[in-house]
């Protein structure tokens, strides 16, 4: 691979973005920065193969703003991503970097929201769309959305959309844009599927390949051998010998998450599922409360987890491992991101002894193997974050800023900046991260106080 400039200065883009990457704190290109961004700002279409967290987001968004006419209030720009959550990052990861140009306008369509809110926004034009294949598409055949004048189309987390069966969405949609398009496809992993794809959507593509292993310095790999009726003890085993802070434990279906929470709850560990069968305000509040940190452990199915907001995660634990070794590479590169360091975890039978030989294989070096008996056994440990988290009645429609919540916590109702922590604005309601002894204060000041002149309802989310 050809070593190219790390900075940003060295791409043709306008001193204006440079400075506002400056100020985002993005000093240096990542890996797969610098490897796509030469070949995407000359108009190329592109096959970008790299883990999660490895900064594509700001290489296609750089790229597609690059394109965009301001002037021209049309779709110029398409992001289709394989969840809501991963569209919410992905939008707000682009409006950051569109900061350096007036007037930019990005709309984001996805499910859970109701569609004439949505075309009301589309009516006034629109520069970028984020979105799901199944909502981008309903916008089409309602004549809501069009993307004749479209320049740009990425297709974010490809393997998962196609993983999720949204392969004739996919095709529907793609046939509304013109031909004459750049399309950008990055996919964690690079199935024949994707190839497939590829030779129809694309034309010529420019393939990178960056990350496709993890460093062992940065992540801690360990495999622990155990019998199948020790699987949720060994889990407690696990836990109670790491003794991690944030963990995202994997699981192959929806009841086995359930199940896995549920078990980790009895045992005083705070954990929560997230899975198909949520409604979009459970996950909103899964997700809101693992990101502000007043849940220590999530467990996940592969899909649900994709495009979670994952800022430091100290470790994964693979409960089952998967039948196939990029999902596993894929899942542990969640830890050890940012500089930081992470463990992974994996439980495993006798008769999965495939499974681990494909793993070593794939990534060229042996699976470290030991007994759970050589952890400590777990006795009375306990994980129970130190945040809790709020639910307020008032959010984004209201005009409600997170300054706001702020000066009424830290004026008012006489809490410390320490004992808040993160403020999540969604439409209609707000989520506040407490620390736990500061909740019986931030709730009587709410049964009392005001936020901007107005009464707004506070309930504990547990």
């Amino acid at each position: 691979m050809t070593t190219r400039s790390t900075s940003f200065a060295s791409l043709p883009i306008p001193p204006t973005q440079i400075s506002n990457l400056e100020s985002l704190g993005y000093h240096n290109m990542t890996p797969i920065q610098a490897e796509s961004l030469p070949p995407i700002l000359q108009g190329a279409d592109l096959i970008a193969r790299a883990k999660t967290g490895s900064g594509k987001t700001v290489a296609f968004g750089i790229g597609l703003l690059n394109n965009i006419n301001p002037r021209f209030f049309g779709a110029q720009a398409l992001v289709l991503c394989p969840t809501r959550e991963l569209a919410d990052q992905v939008g707000k990861e682009i409006r950051k970097l569109a900061r350096y140009t007036a007037n930019i306008k990005l709309v984001a369509l996805c499910g859970g929201k109701p569609l004439r809110i949505q075309a009301a926004s589309l009516e006034h034009g629109a520069h970028i769309i984020v979105g799901t294949p199944g909502r981008i598409q309903d916008h089409l055949h309602r004549g809501t959305l069009n993307l004749d004048g479209l320049k740009t189309l990425v297709l974010d987390e490809a393997d998962r959309m196609l993983d999720m069966g949204f392969i004739d969405e996919m095709r529907d949609i793609i046939a509304h844009t013109p031909n004459s398009r750049q399309t950008l496809l990055f996919s964690a992993t690079y199935p024949d599927s994707i190839k497939k794809m590829s030779r129809q959507f694309q034309h010529d593509p420019i393939t990178v390949t960056v990350d496709a292993e993890h460093n062992t310095h940065v992540i801690q790999q360990q495999f622990y051998q155990i019998k199948h009726s020790e699987r949720n003890q060994a889990l407690l085993s696990l836990f109670a010998h790491y003794q991690p802070k944030t963990t995202v434990v994997f699981c192959h279906t929806k009841i086995q998450c359930s199940e896995v929470a549920d078990f980790l709850r009895q045992h005083n560990i705070e954990a929560l599922a997230i899975h198909g069968d949520l409604e979009q305000y459970e996950r909103d509040q899964v997700l809101v409360r693992f990101s502000n940190q007043s849940c220590s452990v999530l467990v996940a199915t592969d899909v649900a987890a994709r495009g979670l907001d994952i800022k430091s995660l100290q470790a994964v634990i693979n409960y089952e491992l998967p039948h196939d070794p990029e999902i596993y590479v894929h899942r542990i590169g969640r830890t050890g991101r940012a500089g930081a360091t992470g463990i992974a975890l994996s439980l495993l039978t006798t008769n999965e002894q495939q499974r681990i030989d494909a793993i070593s294989d794939y990534q060229n070096s042996p699976c470290e193997c030991a007994s759970i008996q050589t952890l400590t056994q777990h006795t009375d440990f306990t994980l129970q974050p130190d945040m809790m988290t709020i639910q307020l009645d008032s959010g984004r429609k209201n005009k409600l800023r997170p300054g706001d919540i702020l000066g009424a916590l830290t004026g008012d109702a006489g809490l410390t900046g320490k004992q808040i922590g993160k403020i999540d604005i969604f439409d209609i309601f707000s989520y506040v991260a407490i620390e736990r002894n500061a909740i019986r204060q931030t709730l009587n000041y709410f049964a009392q106080g005001k936020i901007k002149g107005r009464n707004v309802r506070a309930r504990k989310i547990s």
